[in-house]
Parts: C-alpha cells; sequence; structure tokens
C-alpha cells in the first residue's frame, strides 16, 4: 500500500521498496483505495495523508481538495526521508503545488493537536507496532468536526479460483513473516475493535475489494506478487528465516500458472473506517 509507516524500535516493513511492490503501490489511486473517504472530501479542506508511499493517493487528494482561493492542502508523511521522496517524485512530475511533506512516526505525529480537517491511512494499521495507539494519534491531529480513515487489507480473507497448493503455502508464509514482523496481517477485521479501544465512538466501518479477474489484471498481478516473493524485502526475509529458495521459487511458479488460467479470478478484502475525532 504502500510503503507505511511503523514503530521503527520493534516493527520490519515486511513489504520493502523493491520495484515489484512500487509496482502495485503505484496502481492506487483516490478512486480504488479510497471511496469511503470521497464523499466528505471538498475544496479548501486540509489533509493528512500518513504512510503515503510513492504518492499516487496522495496527488488525487490533493486535486480533489484544491480550491481557486488558495486553500485546501495536502500534508504527506513517511517514516524516511528515502521512502518520502517518493511521493515528492510523484508530486513533482504533476507539477501540484498544494502538497507539503514531512518524515514522521504515526505513533507520534510531528503535528499540534487538532491541525487537519481529514486524517488518512492507506494500508497502515497492518504494518504498525501499535495500531491503537496510532489511532489515537489521528484522533488527536484531527480537528473535531473533521474525519478520520483507514482501510486495511485483510490477508485471511483473500479469495482466490481456482485452487492451488502454492498459493496457499503463499498465504500461510506471508500471515507468518508479518507476524513475525510486529505487524498484522489480517488488519481489515480488527479496525473497528481497534478504533473502540483508541476511544473512537463516532464510527461508520464498511468494506470494499479489489478483484483480478481480466487475463491483464491476472498477468499484472500475478507477475508482480512472483518478482515480489523472490526479489523484494519479503523473499529476503524469508530466506533469513530458513525457507528453501526452492520453496519460494514455486510459489512464484503458482502465481504465474493462476495468472494463465482463463477462469483465475481474485478477490482482495480491505476493512475500512470513517470516524469523527
Amino acid at each position: 500500500m504502500a510503503t507505511k509507516m511503523w514503530d521503527m524500535n520493534s516493527v520490519v516493513y515486511t513489504h520493502g521498496h523493491h520495484e515489484s511492490v512500487l509496482r502495485s503501490h503505484r496502481w492506487r489511486t483516490a478512486a480504488n483505495s479510497a471511496g469511503h473517504l470521497l464523499p466528505v472530501l471538498r475544496p479548501g479542506l486540509t489533509v493528512l495523508d500518513v504512510g503515503c508511499g510513492p504518492g499516487t493517493i496522495t496527488a488525487d487528494l490533493a486535486a480533489l481538495v484544491a480550491a481557486p482561493d488558495g486553500t485546501g492542502r495536502v500534508t504527506a508523511v513517511e517514516i524516511t526521508p528515502g521512502a518520502l521522496e517518493l511521493a515528492r517524485a510523484e508530486i513533482g512530475a504533476r507539477r501540484q503545488g498544494n502538497v507539503d511533506f514531512a518524515v514522521g512516526d504515526v505513533h507520534a505525529l510531528p503535528f499540534p493537536d487538532d491541525s487537519f480537517d481529514i486524517v488518512h491511512a492507506h494500508q497502515v494499521l497492518q504494518h504498525v507496532g501499535d495500531p491503537v495507539r496510532a489511532l489515537r494519534e489521528l484522533r488527536r491531529v484531527c480537528r473535531p468536526g473533521g474525519h478520520i480513515a483507514v482501510r486495511d487489507s485483510d490477508y485471511g480473507a483473500f479469495t482466490w479460483h481456482p485452487r492451488r497448493p502454492a498459493l496457499d503455502e503463499w498465504l500461510a508464509l506471508y500471515q507468518r513473516l508479518a507476524r513475525a514482523n510486529g505487524g498484522e496481517p489480517d488488519a481489515g477485521r480488527r479496525l473497528l475493535s481497534w478504533a473502540h479501544a483508541a476511544g473512537l465512538t463516532d464510527v461508520t466501518a464498511t468494506s470494499s475489494t479489489w478483484c483480478f479477474a481480466t487475463p491483464q489484471d491476472r498477468a499484472w498481478w500475478g507477475d508482480l506478487w512472483a518478482d515480489r516473493v523472490v526479489d523484494s524485502a519479503l523473499g529476503h526475509q524469508a530466506l533469513a528465516a530458513g525457507v528453501d529458495p526452492e520453496a519460494l521459487a514455486r510459489i512464484a511458479a503458482g502465481w504465474r500458472a493462476w495468472a494463465a488460467e482463463p477462469d483465475g479470478w481474485l478477490s482482495i478484502l480491505h476493512g475500512e473506517l470513517l470516524a469523527r475525532p
């Protein structure tokens, strides 16, 4: 979802920043990844985009809140300067002048209370050390009357056809590594409970999916995950954890075989929240 925020002392970002990861993160837009937020956006609002990744969603949000009088700004936040440079490059290429940039940790954001009308985090809470603390921070920097919007995948709810043992092996491996890194890969189903634990009471919980079923979509998704399993930080972490390289090659081949299936279908579930502070 992007390159995301985490507690630097306890959590390792599972995905890393390999080209195969950025290939999927740059595909994300406000339309396909923030539909639950779009109805409350309007020109003139201030938005905090936490864990902005390569900035494609950030850029869309900036366009939606830009106003003729010069109001409406987005602040993009990432955990390291290097990660933030990805968003700077995207925003620069689009020549958008209403985006600011800051380095910070979602557990302790570098902004005063009540700083933003909208606080947004896409695919962030699954990677942080303390999602409840993170939600409290999102609430802290959101102005009264504003909105907090989060969205996270739920890997355990991913569904595909036809069944392939290699993809079952992939899911079990991903969940094991993500949890070993301090995250929660099945975050989507837990968002509402985390929000309640954080003290949020005015919360609307929804879900949405990405679906990959055309030959082109299957090839794109299957190839990028085949590459990620072998070449990205995920593959390196698997090897460090003692996974046989042959197992990774088998999983990669399984993704490509699924993508070649004329009946291949994959649905990815996301949990969503739209909350008031």
